[in-house]
C-alpha cells in the first residue's frame, strides 16, 4: 500500500475519486433544483481519477 501512496498518479485518482463521490453524493442528495454541473464534473472526475489510479507507472 505505501507502494502505492508513493507514486503521483495513484495519489491524484484517489483525490479526483474523492472530490466526485462527493460531488454525486451532493447531486443526488440535493433537496433543491438539480445541478447539472455536478453531475457532469463528478462523473469526468470519477472517469479521470480511476484512469489515473489504474494507470501504470513504466519507469521502474
Amino acid at each position: 500500500m505505501l507502494d502505492k501512496l508513493n507514486k503521483l498518479s495513484f495519489v491524484i485518482g484517489l483525490f479526483f475519486f474523492a472530490i466526485s463521490v462527493i460531488l454525486l453524493a451532493n447531486y443526488l442528495t440535493s433537496n433543491s433544483q438539480p445541478q447539472q454541473v455536478n453531475l457532469y464534473s463528478g462523473i469526468i472526475f470519477l472517469i479521470f481519477g480511476t484512469i489515473m489510479m489504474l494507470l501504470k507507472n513504466t519507469e521502474d
